[in-house]
């Protein structure tokens, strides 16, 4: 899949100018969402009731395989975006899903879906990251914040939508195979629009790199990622948060559907459960990305951090199902605050000749907390209960809230920067690093 040659004349930045690429890429998400969607309400209780899995830790290792998979592939997508074409590695990831909704169907064993899981974290960490990133390059500096929240919206509101749909169907048809039959859909459409209709996003970044303040030295993978982790300190905040929130969508997804399962819901209505937290999650992300590019990033993490951990609060402690609504749609409205807050600053503090790379790293962290709440929620749900499970994680989100606001340092989005003052702790570092 040759990139065609561009002219860099006709090249241009921006959401009005590339609005054809910029919706497919939406719908393209979507389709990425979607396949995580049949998966969130049906799984572990395929586990539970199907596989007669008694140990909660168990049930929730398929989320185990996918979060350590995807983390690792979101590690290499960057590079492999950089040294490949973004196009490219798009059709990878749809490549890798193609088979996950056949194996869920045709499961003999758990751990049919723990493998399945895992190729579907390969799916997730190269397709998903690449819409991202390709939007990013699409509009610039000036609307990361609209690019990502648009681009979360299509991805988590089709969670939220199929995860409703496949508990209606289990609840008509059964947990196999009829819901997992979505998934089938999505990813031979995403494959197709892939190959088909979409095209590579590196000119524009050439474009912006070639009008940025500063030409940069060549910055090496390991430099990149020890910038990301701990030593930009608006990197390290933001990779810390979206490990934490990960963690307690991990813990979510896994305990969740058993904890209201436990408590005498039929999995419809755990079907409306599980769809309000990921559909009020997407819709509002229209709203907040690009009130992140008015107001600056981190108020809105922190004080969305806060919001999910009460929301967490509200679920364990609740015991009826108004409660329940309430807690998932404050995980929500918490969730939709920070996670596009979280990529457009990782966006702010990086330059575009290492941003893909940045990203890869800050989305390693970020969905190594799958692997992480999934587990440790696991645990303490086999030694001291589903409520407990839930408001420890909660209290951890509330302290990953108050780190951001002690190590993030509030800027202005980049648009509104001098250009001197645009990743002066980032470009130090790098600079050290390279006379080290």
């Amino acid at each position: 899949m040759p990139v065609a040659p561009t002219v860099g004349r006709t090249v241009r930045l921006g959401l009005k100018e590339n609005w054809p690429q910029f919706a497919l890429l939406v719908l393209v998400n979507a389709f990425v969402g979607g396949m995580v969607g049949i998966e969130r309400t049906v799984v572990p209780l395929i586990g539970a009731e199907q596989f007669h899995l008694a140990s909660t830790t168990l049930i929730t290792s398929f989320i185990v395989s996918f979060g350590v998979v995807k983390a690792f592939a979101n590690l290499v997508s960057g590079q492999l975006a950089d040294a490949w074409g973004r196009k490219r590695v798009l059709v990878l990831g749809w490549l890798f899903g193609l088979p996950v909704p056949f194996m869920i169907i045709e499961a003999p064993s758990w751990e049919w879906i723990v493998a399945a899981n895992a190729l579907l974290g390969i799916n997730q960490g190269l397709a998903w990251s690449m819409t991202v990133i390709m939007k990013v390059d699409l509009v610039g500096p000036k609307s990361r914040g609209l690019a990502v929240g648009l681009n979360e919206f299509a991805g988590y509101l089709a969670v939220g939508v199929t995860a409703f749909l496949t508990g209606y169907l289990a609840s008509r048809y059964g947990l196999r195979p009829v819901p997992i039959y979505l998934g089938i859909a999505y990813a031979a459409l995403g494959l197709l629009f892939s190959i088909l209709l979409v095209r590579d996003t590196r000119e524009h970044v050439r474009v912006e790199t070639e009008a940025h303040p500063r030409q940069e030295s060549t910055v090496s993978f390991s430099e990149v990622f020890a910038l990301t982790s701990f030593r930009n300190r608006n990197l390290f905040a933001a990779s810390q948060a979206g490990l934490v929130n990960n963690l307690n969508d991990g813990m979510s997804w896994g305990i969740f559907p058993l904890f209201f399962a436990s408590l005498g819901l039929g999995v419809e209505r755990i079907g409306l459960l599980k769809a309000l937290y990921p559909a009020s999650w997407g819709l509002l992300q229209v709203a907040t990305g690009p009130l992140s590019d008015r107001w600056g990033r981190k108020g809105l993490i922190v004080s969305g951090m806060w919001v999910q951990a009460a929301g967490l609060v509200v679920t364990g402690l609740g015991n009826h199902f108004g409660w329940w609504v309430l807690g998932s749609l404050m995980l929500g409205i918490g969730t939709a605050m920070v996670y596009p807050s979280l990529i457009a600053a990782v966006s702010d503090a990086s330059h575009p000749s290492w941003r893909a790379r940045s990203l890869s790293v800050y989305r390693f962290w970020r969905d190594l907390g799958y692997a992480i709440g999934a587990l440790s929620a696991g645990l303490i749900a086999d030694a001291f209960g589903f409520a407990a499970a839930i408001l420890s994680i909660g209290g951890l989100t509330f302290l990953s809230g108050v780190i951001t606001a002690i190590a993030m340092r509030e800027t202005t989005p980049r648009a509104e920067l001098p250009p001197s003052s645009v990743n002066s702790d980032a470009d130090q570092c790098a600079s050290r690093s390279q006379h080290q």
